[in-house]
């Protein structure tokens, strides 16, 4: 019999208020297979410990959660961005995270085009680390309200440019439903990405929206296509986990341990 919780993964940044060893303790009992780890939840244990408490736990570490933020104004800033995407490939390779998910950023007052310019760049001097480390980078277009200050790719397409013109194989894409469900486009870039999908995150779109960056919802709470884009992504080769990654200052105070079963309900029922 399958397991209906199969390939359920979840973000420590979902359950923000557990430590990550909380997060490891409460995401095995609940019966829940994958764990993507964010870096502040990484921070107060190290990467060493961190890595040794995963392994242990038998959970399947899906990814690491978040490199980027290249662009800048200075040349020092970027060189400081550089070196902690590169600090962040060493934390991933420790936890055995085979991949990280790049924010690639953006700053307000810096042309749209000259920060894509600077997000390319800062990835291909960082790729090197990444290919010897066996670590995968994978690129993360989010909803045109953060173009100002989070990142300046706003859809699959401009992703996909991006995974093209660095052409390794150790470079790929992120699909956020929350991020790309409006996209009339999706359809295609997702079936151009083929391959080249390395992960794949689901959460719900609230109407109203009360909060721009931590009013998410549970999947079927709102108005995304979740399974549709799930049957693109599939159908374009996609075969791994399906990362719960929700910001709601609502679930956050609740109780966590409540919220996961929460989480496994609509997970199976809605994605």
């Amino acid at each position: 019999m399958t397991n209906p919780l199969s390939h359920l993964c979840i973000h420590t940044m979902t359950t923000k208020p557990w430590s990550l060893a909380q997060a490891i303790d409460g995401y095995a009992k609940a019966g829940v297979e994958g764990i993507t780890v964010w870096r502040q939840h990484l921070a107060p244990a190290g990467a060493k410990a961190a890595g040794a408490m995963l392994r242990e736990s038998g959970l399947k570490v899906v990814s690491l959660c978040r490199g980027g933020f290249f662009p800048a104004l200075t040349r020092a800033d970027r060189r400081k961005a550089l070196d902690d995407n590169r600090a962040a490939i060493d934390e991933a390779a420790e936890i055995d995270a085979p991949l990280i998910v790049l924010v690639c950023g953006a700053v307000p007052g810096l042309d749209l085009a000259e920060a894509r310019k600077q997000i390319v760049e800062g990835i291909a001097a960082v790729l090197p680390h990444a290919e010897e480390a066996g670590v995968k980078l994978s690129i993360e277009p989010l909803h045109p309200m953060y173009a100002d200050a989070r990142s300046a790719v706003n859809t699959l397409e401009e992703a996909n440019n991006m995974v093209d013109s660095l052409a390794s194989p150790s470079v790929g894409v992120t699909v956020d439903v929350y991020h790309v469900w409006w996209d009339p486009h999706l359809e295609r870039e997702i079936h151009r990405a083929g391959r080249s999908i390395l992960s794949f995150h689901i959460c719900d779109w609230r109407t109203p929206t009360r909060d721009m960056l931590n009013d998410r919802v549970l999947m079927g709470e709102g108005c995304i296509p979740i399974r549709r884009i799930r049957s693109w992504v599939e159908q374009a080769g996609f075969r791994g986990f399906r990362e719960v990654e929700i910001f709601s200052d609502e679930r956050w105070a609740q109780d966590q341990a409540r919220f996961v079963e929460d989480i496994k309900r609509a997970y199976v029922e809605h994605s």
